[in-house]
């Protein structure tokens, strides 16, 4: 973490600025978990005396003592000193730095939260007693914890809001508060079932998995619609609650048992991703929704059958009168429809195509918040709070002091600074050379590598012994000498711009160091900017991989390879034309927002399933011909699927209203998806039906099962 100290008036260079950070710097050894605290004030500054090399603090006293001399003498050598300046000094010399470094147990989820609050504390009250001064707390350790308060208000908050808001969109569709409560119970059963189930497995709580009670909920609500419109029809009709509640089911059993089989198919795939937390959503969603399943052929329907179910005078009816012009639409022009869908699903496809993924932290969170306002305004005063690690290893043990290596370390950081992502370069080589200036009284054309190894080693062993406890080299060198660390900082880029810096950096090793000098660039940014490209790939794989075993799913589940195959672009294309939309309006995915189309891809995948097993049950215990078949479920099931995805569209809606960018993309991306699902299943799928099965004469009809009575089929029949 590290403390900016601003002043508000005039330079660092005042007594007053000066013992603020002399406090700070005095506190950061005292937080929890803190290992090192390096500042202006404590940073330990050579000069020779006779043979011995003296560090004494750059400012020993209290500060509030300096005089003008003292002053100006502190600012000289901050001037000459590159370790210093653009570090823990700003080039305008208006702030400076407090960096604490953290060593974390790992014991328990806490230790940062503990650690930030008490920086937090720190920071307020040495602001408190220095008017004269800003303080700003930020670094690596401050985003680990906004990470997950950010997650936790999520769902503290958005989560119960959206599922309040999907309840109301629920009763207000189906006229009634009893059939809205059974499904409320489903989703509040199995989502619970999902959080328990993590937690008896070990799963930490991250972004993405708090993302899985979200969609458990969807695809209950997705089953629970279906089942409780079915039910108040049969109610219309005529049944007992009993009878309904049973014939609902039966009719819907078929299609929730391969909606769940092929949502939990869809997301085990994302065992594809390179990030476990993405992993770890796979494997609870997956548990969830096959409880959500449970629940909705067994809770759901007990329910329904003694809730005093009271449903209102057709309200179905408007509904299946747009229904029925949309069905003489899509089976009217089937090839047409199906040409212009190709057409578009191609430009979607070139947009989607050049997505960039991308994680940067910082803008993970909105503006309004207090971390993002603290990081902002220590990258525009101070430096960046990204930075790239290479351990550089020398030929063997003591090796690092060789003037060859050095030198090559040297010309390697002088590469890094001409780079224009990076604002500092630190490594042994920069502090050889100021100790080689220092033994040489002070003169600028000695700031340079020692000739000889020995030379260097002796200057290093003299630096050394001249250090106190905790701010040793042991977080520069090895201890038996055999590597050094070269620490880059960099500005605010792109995940695909710090991956082509570091594969620039790695790169020049390679061509102008000796083998043993290869390093990998390494660090929390480059981890995420690696993460955040290969997870989108293998992403994409895992997507593929899914479409394929849901299409063999729906040609076994179906018992037609014809129309298993015509169920794959009603799948793919609102996913591929939700983010072909997204790179259009923004041209960037997150690693949450990666997922968004494997979550979508559930709900979409419930409308087709409900859609072809209805078509298939109409045509054949009905005797319909395939157009006649196609209105006939378009008309049964096609309000089902309006509500379905208006119910989603609405919740999904809340989380666009998160401050936290990973929360607030997902709920995007899946509205548009969701929102545009319903467009292909009953305009694409219909018209792709009737080219399938060609406008042939019906087939013989068989009589249906008594389960599976549908109150509709004869009035169609007749019609």
């Amino acid at each position: 973490m590290v403390f900016v100290v601003r002043a508000r008036q005039g330079d660092v260079y005042q007594p007053g600025v000066l013992a603020a950070v002399q406090e700070l710097t005095e506190a950061g050894w005292k937080l929890p978990y803190a290992t090192r605290a390096d500042s202006l004030t404590n940073h330990r500054h050579a000069r020779a005396t006779a043979d011995d090399i003296v560090q004494a603090e750059l400012v020993p006293g209290p500060a509030a003592a300096l005089g003008e001399a003292e002053l100006g003498a502190i600012r000289e050598v901050v001037r000459a000193e590159p370790l210093l300046r653009g570090a823990l000094v700003a080039e305008d010399e208006r702030a400076t730095g407090v960096n604490v470094m953290l060593r974390l147990p790992g014991e328990h989820s806490r230790e940062v939260t503990e650690a930030v609050e008490a920086a937090r504390a720190t920071a307020a009250a040495v602001s408190a007693r220095h008017p004269e001064i800003e303080v700003i707390a930020s670094g690596m350790a401050f985003m680990n914890d906004a990470f997950m308060q950010a997650s936790m208000r999520d769902m503290q908050v958005m989560i119960p809001l959206m599922l309040a808001v999907m309840l109301a969109a629920m009763a207000l569709i189906l006229r009634s508060a009893w059939a809205m409560l059974p499904v409320a119970l489903v989703i509040v059963f199995s989502s619970a079932v999902t959080m328990a189930v993590a937690g008896w497995l070990g799963y930490p709580l991250t972004p993405p998995t708090i993302a899985a009670p979200m969609i458990v909920l969807t695809v209950a609500v997705a089953d629970g619609v279906h089942i409780v419109l079915s039910a108040m029809d049969h109610l219309r009709a005529g049944l007992s609650r009993r009878e309904a509640a049973a014939r609902a089911v039966s009719m819907n059993l078929e299609a929730v048992t391969y909606t769940c089989l092929t949502t939990v198919v869809g997301f085990v795939c994302l065992n594809y991703s390179d990030a476990p937390p993405v992993r770890h959503l796979a494997n609870m969603t997956s548990v969830g929704v096959t409880v959500a399943l449970l629940l909705s052929v067994t809770l759901l329907p007990a329910l329904l059958a003694i809730l005093p179910l009271r449903p209102s005078a057709q309200p179905k009816e408007r509904g299946r009168g747009v229904m029925a012009r949309i069905g003489a639409v899509a089976t009217g022009w089937p090839k047409t429809i199906v040409a212009t869908f190709a057409a578009l699903t191609v430009l979607s496809g070139l947009a989607a195509s050049r997505l960039e993924a991308n994680d940067q932290f910082v803008q993970y969170f909105d503006e309004s918040l207090p971390f993002r306002r603290d990081v902002e305004a220590t990258m525009k005063h101070l430096s960046g709070i990204y930075r790239v690690e290479f351990q550089v290893d020398a030929s063997g043990p003591d090796a690092i002091t060789e003037p060859g290596y050095l030198a090559k370390l040297d010309e390697f950081g002088g590469w890094l600074r001409t780079q224009p992502e990076v604002q500092h370069v630190y490594s042994i080589a920069d502090i050889l050379k100021s100790v080689n200036r220092a033994v040489h009284d002070g003169r600028p054309e000695d700031y340079r590598i020692p000739p000889t190894r020995e030379a260097s080693s002796q200057l290093l062993l003299l630096y050394e012994m001249s250090l106190p406890t905790g701010l040793d080299l042991g977080d520069r060198v090895t201890i038996d000498k055999s590597a050094a660390r070269l620490t880059a900082t960099v500005r605010d880029v792109s995940s695909q711009q710090m991956i082509a810096f570091t594969g620039r950096a790695e790169t020049w090793l390679r061509e102008h160091a000796p083998p043993h000098m290869h390093a990998e660039a390494t660090g929390p940014v480059v981890i995420f900017s690696a993460m955040s490209d290969r997870n989108a790939r293998s992403m994409l794989q895992g997507d593929f991989l899914s479409l394929a075993l849901i299409s063999l799913c729906m040609v076994l589940v179906l018992k037609s390879l014809r129309l298993g195959l015509a169920s794959v672009l009603p799948n793919l294309i609102p996913i591929v034309f939700g983010y072909g939309i997204w790179q259009v309006a923004v041209g960037q995915v997150n690693i949450v927002a990666t997922v968004a189309g494997t979550v979508s891809l559930g709900i979409i995948v419930d409308d087709t399933i409900h859609f072809l097993t209805k078509y298939q049950y109409t045509r054949k215990h009905q005797g319909l011909d395939a157009v006649t078949a196609v209105r006939h479920t378009l008309e049964d099931i096609g309000p089902a699927l309006w509500s379905t995805s208006a119910v989603l569209v609405a919740g999904f809606a809340v989380l666009i209203l998160s401050a936290f960018q990973m929360t607030s993309h997902l709920g995007w991306l899946t509205v548009i998806v969701v929102a545009l699902a319903p467009i292909a299943d009953l305009f694409l799928m219909p018209a792709l039906v009737v080219l399938v099965a060609g406008r042939g004469a019906a087939i013989p009809a068989s009589a249906p099962p008594e389960d599976w009575l549908d109150p509709h089929g004869l009035e169609a029949t007749q019609h």
